[in-house]
């Protein structure tokens, strides 16, 4: 009987925090509170949005939720979660199936790691 090995994948998740500060020096607190509070909300309404379109095929659906997921995820700092969505957008392009699987994988699973990093810097602005 073969082993079977279970891989983890594990990255670093980076926060761009000078833009979280610069949000903040120009909006104010509560200002910036209230967009990052609807950044992430929206942000994670985008990411299933993606992940939907794909698995129905739907391109046109697929094609708006990244063009809002790009700039939400730019507006917060998420640098690496542009980057990704941008990979995911060019391999949907492409159609690379296993490129696009791979990428909305990592999406999907840098994402909810980023959302979770933004939110815990939120909580500690309060």
């Amino acid at each position: 009987m073969a082993d079977v090995i279970r891989l983890r994948c594990e990255e670093t998740v980076r926060i761009d925090s000078d833009r979280i500060v610069a949000l903040y020096s120009q909006m104010g607190q509560h200002a910036a509170e209230r967009l990052m509070s609807k950044a992430i909300e929206d942000l994670a309404v985008q990411m299933v949005a993606v992940d939907v379109a794909i698995r129905e095929g739907r391109q046109e659906a697929f094609g708006r939720a990244i063009d809002t997921l790009i700039p939400l995820a730019t507006q917060v700092g998420m640098s690496k979660l542009v980057r990704i969505a941008q990979d995911l957008r060019a391999a949907v392009a492409a159609q690379d199936a296993v490129a696009r699987d791979a990428l909305l994988a990592r999406l999907v699973r840098i994402g909810d790691r980023s959302l979770s990093e933004v939110w815990g810097i939120q909580d500690m602005s309060l």
